[in-house]
């Protein structure tokens, strides 16, 4: 017998790494029918065990001797749910390695169901003490090295540290209240309009009450200033959080369809029917998009402050600094003189943040004396969230004057 939460969390896993799925994509279809306890139970094994591969291969290597990439897929997504269930978790030792062996025999392996059922013992006994006996860095917390060699470069080798174990952990859940009172029991925080809750009441959002979105990501979009009166552009405007905050006659523009639907859906949710939808690209906006007080670009980016929230998306992220110049050179040239334009990713990547506003030229305006709390640690004129800091996810914020 196998649990359903299991089998859902193993169907994640071999969807993810042998099918390149998005692992939020991929659990929502899997999880589909599960109840409220065995959907949490599914998503904490699913997303833990993609968080953790690189940590859980090397134990699989280590005490089952064999490489992981010469393994079936079944057996190897079953090995990586049961290390993690062995190594991260207080799950029964028995249930982690019977079930996985029983994954392995439903997927009509019944040849490898001996070494899974060796592997899954020796496992038992030897994680803990091997991942325990690791030292501390990007093998042991489970990361890319060019992502821990980012995060070093930025905050410092404890600074990495404490970065890296902060998302592999679930960050605070908030939301942004669209109108009438914050939710029972909700916290306000150092962002106004944003408020900490133990979850989000999905019945508040549909009926257009609350957004759900961080106070990392409600903080790029309070920068932007907008007030009633301005024309604004939202030029990465999907799915449609920062969109929704933005006072004025608002343009949002994105350039993918199915995403535009999503935008529209979601503006309609918050009752912002207001806003203008246009489905283009942001490097080449039609003519008549032009002459707008204020921008935002919310740049499609690596995504290194978002980790703890997209689990897979450290072993697919990539940096996108050539895109992100692009986009604010287009919105420079539609932006009348003395507009502004926000500049928002979220990464902590350098490369990707400072060094494209950099290369814009152009006149920084500071931050820091509006929101000193989220100053960047070294060039305080921009702002920095911190997940291990401010509990909440990784955005660079930077605003910049046109002349």
């Amino acid at each position: 017998m196998i649990s359903p939460a299991r089998r859902t969390a193993y169907e994640v896993l071999l969807r993810v790494f042998e099918q390149e799925a998005y692992a939020d994509r991929a659990f929502r279809s899997s999880a589909e029918g599960l109840d409220e306890r065995e959907r949490a139970f599914a998503q904490r094994l699913a997303y833990g065990s993609v968080q953790r591969v690189r940590a859980l291969d090397h134990a699989i290597e280590t005490l089952g001797r064999r490489p992981a990439r010469k393994l079936d897929p079944p057996v190897r997504a079953a090995l990586r749910l049961g290390a993690y269930q062995l190594g991260y978790t207080d799950t029964a030792p028995h249930a982690a390695v019977n079930e996985s062996v029983e994954l392995v025999r439903r997927a009509r392996l019944e040849r490898a169901v001996p070494f899974t059922n060796a592997v899954l013992r020796r496992l038992a006994e030897g994680i803990r003490p091997l991942l325990q006996s690791l030292p501390d860095g990007p093998l042991k917390e489970s990361y890319p090295d060019w992502i821990h060699e980012v995060f070093v470069h930025v905050l410092g080798v404890e600074g990495a540290l404490a970065l890296m174990r902060a998302m592999n952990e679930p960050l605070e859940t908030s939301l942004r209240l669209v109108r009438g009172e914050p939710p029972p029991g909700s916290e306000a925080t150092d962002v106004p309009g944003a408020y900490r809750v133990e979850r989000v009441d999905e019945a508040l959002v549909t009926g257009g009450r609350i957004w759900p979105q961080s106070r990392g990501s409600q903080l790029a979009g309070l920068c932007v200033g907008a007030r009633e009166g301005d024309r604004v552009l939202d030029l990465c405007a999907a799915p449609g959080g920062k969109a929704g905050q933005l006072r004025g006659e608002v343009t949002a523009v994105e350039i993918d369809p199915a995403r535009a639907r999503e935008l529209r859906e979601n503006l309609a949710t918050m009752g912002r029917r207001d806003v203008t939808v246009v489905e283009a690209d942001g490097t080449a906006l039609p003519l008549e998009l032009h002459g707008f007080d204020r921008v935002l670009v919310d740049a499609p980016c690596s995504g290194l402050g978002v980790l703890s929230q997209r689990p897979d998306l450290r072993w697919r992220a990539t940096p996108l600094p050539d895109l992100q110049l692009a986009l604010l050179r287009s919105a420079a040239e539609r932006v009348r003189p003395g507009g502004t334009i926000v500049y928002s990713v979220c990464t902590l990547d350098p490369d990707e943040c400072e060094a494209v506003v950099d290369a814009t030229g152009m006149r920084v305006l500071p931050l820091a004396d509006e929101w000193p709390a989220f100053a960047h640690p070294s060039r305080p004129e921009f702002l920095l969230t911190l997940p291990h800091v401010h509990g909440t996810s990784g955005f660079f914020v930077a605003r910049l004057a046109v002349e």
